[in-house]
């Protein structure tokens, strides 16, 4: 599997932390292009912005806002690329634009999608409660834009200011809330249910249109086949639920929908 995924592996963000464990490739060199060092007015200036929009720093000043600046390097993440590892620790990640999903692979190499990252959030948080990322990547859905904290900074803002730890700990709480209803949907619905609540779920209950959506994205999010993804969308689209393009899913029965995400599986005795 070490030799299978090499080239996929060794994709990482330039200047992003070092692997640690049995990395099979060194990181490439640092792009000027890809990592950015904050110098100007202006570019600081458009850092503070993003900062304070984080959810975790609402409660803290412009002072001590403007004190995180300093100890935050901010980088660019293309499309497809690697953010960290299996085994890497020791920062955390503030999401300022674009998607970032968290996976885990398989013995076979399968994908399961843990959880996928919005802007204006956070991750990598596991480093600093002590617990080493080895079975999860981060990788970026899409370009995105990120800032990078040390370990021992979060522990100093923390101690500092014990709001931002409450506020992580109210996002964590939210995340792992959802990854129990995953759980259980596992447990207590066939696929076809899940990929129903999968698609009213991304799509804020058929309110907007799913772009750029792959079958093989669905697939990940759920630990399912691509083939059996692409079978259940194209019965939905038959029965009138969604509209399918190239590019796009559309929910076109919002209620409809929701009782097909509804049904349990009817298990006999």
């Amino acid at each position: 599997m070490e030799r299978r995924f090499l080239s996929a592996l060794s994709r990482r963000v330039p200047g992003g932390p070092s692997s640690t464990g049995t990395a099979p490739a060194p990181a490439p060199a640092k792009s000027t292009a890809e990592e950015t060092s904050i110098s100007t007015h202006a570019e600081v200036s458009r850092k503070l912005v993003y900062l304070s929009a984080i959810r975790i720093f609402r409660d803290l000043s412009s002072d001590k806002i403007k004190m995180i600046e300093k100890s935050t390097v901010m980088k660019t993440a293309h499309k497809g690329k690697m953010i960290y590892m299996p085994g890497e620790t020791g920062e955390l990640f503030l999401l300022k634009e674009g998607l970032v999903r968290l996976y885990r692979l398989s013995a076979e190499g399968r994908k399961l999608t843990i959880q996928t990252v919005g802007p204006m959030s956070f991750f990598g948080e596991m480093c600093i409660i002590g617990q080493r990322m080895h079975a999860h990547f981060a990788e970026a859905a899409e370009d995105c834009l990120v800032c990078v904290m040390s370990r021992i900074d979060v522990e100093r803002l923390i101690l500092a200011k014990p709001q931002v730890a409450l506020r992580m700990m109210e996002e964590i709480g939210q995340r792992l809330s959802d990854i129990r209803e995953r759980l259980g949907d596992c447990a207590f619905k066939g696929v076809s249910a899940r990929i129903a609540s999968l698609l009213l779920t991304i799509s804020h209950d058929g309110a907007s249109h799913l772009t750029g959506a792959r079958h093989q994205d669905l697939a990940d999010m759920l630990g399912v086949y691509r083939e059996t993804v692409s079978s259940t969308l194209g019965h939905f689209r038959d029965e009138g639920l969604i509209e399918l393009s190239r590019k796009e899913i559309s929910v076109v029965d919002a209620e409809r929908l929701r009782e097909r995400a509804e049904e349990e599986i009817i298990r006999k005795r």
